[in-house]
């Protein structure tokens, strides 16, 4: 990836990018690749301007990566993701097929890669776009204050995401879940079935999703006056199966229980149904549980759950890709969905 010094100027030892004469120049990136590809398109004043700037700034077009996206089939890079323990999700997986059903609609296909970390994505995705093996990139899971779109933003690489950041989501293309809504719903579920103390099991803060969880069981509760009597009963831990054990187990063991329970995700909400189980206890009739993300364990076991849109996630990221590398990545496009609450008997049974 190219190292910027300073607005549009490449930092010493960096190769210009686009956006780099973009930045230099005062125009759009838009404007830049018309001044390379169809120079009638510019007023003749801002195409002599941009024209300064690349001879300054030395930048060279990668023409054979131009020429190998212009005649084969197009690539889309995806960092696949490591394998979390002790989990029961399958979203990734879900995605992952997704998206590549909606790719190759679209004469596309889904290259997969490997990177250490965020940073490491990164700079594959700009050499992958730079090599020309690659029309664009999708990013998966994006953090609150995520660095991997302003980094692919300032490379020149067409990106969409699923997930969102806590600011500047409006400079780049993304599809989200509603995950408040989600929670909330699951609120307002238990408390139409006279639940009163309602718990959370939730992530440490710092995750968009997470928080996002949280704030919806949080926002439900409060709309309905229930947070004094849920006082403390809102618990934080790893994403595992023995964490959604521990917690429970905990809540449990209070003086005051929860009758029910919603948990961020299926993983800890089948660690959830496992204590209640040790307990000696019904899920569904002695305590009411509600997982998040509809797992194919969720419903071997009758979990209650939210079900994300995953396969409208995966088609609508995709085509707000394409949509990206048509307009030289001038096009912007989000969307966000709902959930829907998959009710099972560990929180209708009778």
């Amino acid at each position: 990836m190219a190292l910027t010094s300073g607005r549009g100027r490449p930092a010493p030892g960096g190769s210009a990018t686009i956006s780099d004469v973009a930045g230099a120049a005062g125009v759009s990136r838009q404007t830049v690749s018309n001044v390379l590809n169809a120079p009638h398109r510019v007023r003749p004043g801002t195409r002599e301007r941009v024209e300064r700037v690349i001879a300054e700034l030395g930048y060279h077009p990668n023409r054979v990566a131009r020429s190998l996206r212009a005649s084969s089939p197009g690539m889309v890079g995806y960092r696949i993701q490591p394998v979390a323990t002790e989990s029961v999700a399958g979203i990734h997986d879900r995605f992952l097929h997704a998206l590549s059903e909606a790719g190759e609609a679209g004469d596309h296909h889904v290259l997969l890669f490997t990177a250490p970390d965020i940073q490491g994505e990164s700079e594959r995705c700009a050499h992958l776009w730079r090599t020309g093996a690659v029309s664009g990139v999708v990013l998966y899971d994006l953090a609150p204050h995520d660095p991997r779109p302003a980094q692919l933003a300032a490379a020149g690489v067409p990106f969409a995401a699923f997930g969102r950041t806590a600011s500047r989501a409006d400079r780049y293309s993304w599809v989200d879940v509603d995950n408040a809504a989600g929670t909330a719903a699951a609120v307002e579920h238990l408390v139409g079935a006279g639940h009163r103390r309602i718990g959370f099991l939730g992530w440490p803060e710092g995750s968009s999703v997470g928080d996002a969880r949280a704030r919806g069981w949080l926002a439900a509760m409060d709309s309905h006056g229930l947070l004094a009597a849920s006082h403390r009963l809102d618990v934080r831990g790893p994403d595992t199966v023995s964490s959604g054990t521990r917690l429970m187990t905990e809540l449990l063991d209070r003086p005051e229980p929860p009758t029910a329970v919603v948990a961020a995700t299926d993983t800890l909400g089948v660690g959830a149904f496992q204590a209640v189980r040790d307990h000696g206890l019904r899920p569904g009739r002695d305590v009411a549980l509600v997982g998040f993300d509809d797992t194919p364990a969720a419903d071997a076991i009758g979990l209650s759950s939210l079900r994300q849109p995953i396969e409208a996630v995966g088609g609508l990221v995709m085509a707000g890709l394409f949509h990206c590398i048509a307009s030289g990545g001038v096009a912007v496009s989000s969307r966000l969905l709902e959930p829907e609450l998959i009710v099972r008997v560990s929180s209708a049974a009778g």
